[in-house]
């Protein structure tokens, strides 16, 4: 199923050539600063990754591991980058329509608020989990 999203004023769209993994709730401190709550998110291959408005995407260096991308004009969170790594997470809170992807983790639980609780079957972890990091999408 082909993906696409955009920022909520529509000035920076993105879709996928390729596949997406799965989605990951993450409930560190820097994802609840950055969106205001959880960030669920899935990845792709950054050459599978076609944006366009790229000229209203900036990037803030969240720390040494990790760059995040937003538009300038409406503010949204829409990427999260690793130096010299090949694939890029984007937020699936702006995929369009039907996406046909699933929750498979929550992560890094240890720092989640304490406003909420995790409930179901999908796996905690309190860091990034090992199937990921086999598979090389930490």
């Amino acid at each position: 199923m082909p993906l696409s999203g955009s920022c909520a004023c529509g000035a920076v769209t993105f879709s996928l050539a390729g596949g997406a993994g799965p989605v990951r709730a993450c409930h560190c401190t820097a994802c609840r600063k950055q969106s205001g709550h959880f960030w669920a998110a899935s990845q792709a291959a950054k050459a599978d990754l076609i944006i366009a408005g790229t000229e209203y995407v900036r990037w803030f260096r969240a720390s040494p591991q990790a760059r995040r991308g937003f538009c300038e004009l409406c503010g949204s969170t829409l990427f999260f980058e690793k130096p010299g790594s090949e694939r890029i997470s984007f937020s699936a809170g702006a995929l369009d329509g039907e996406t046909g992807l699933s929750l498979a983790a929550h992560i890094f639980v240890a720092e989640k608020g304490d406003y909420y609780d995790i409930t179901g079957d999908v796996p905690c972890f309190d860091g990034f989990d090992a199937a990921a990091r086999e598979r090389g999408e930490e």
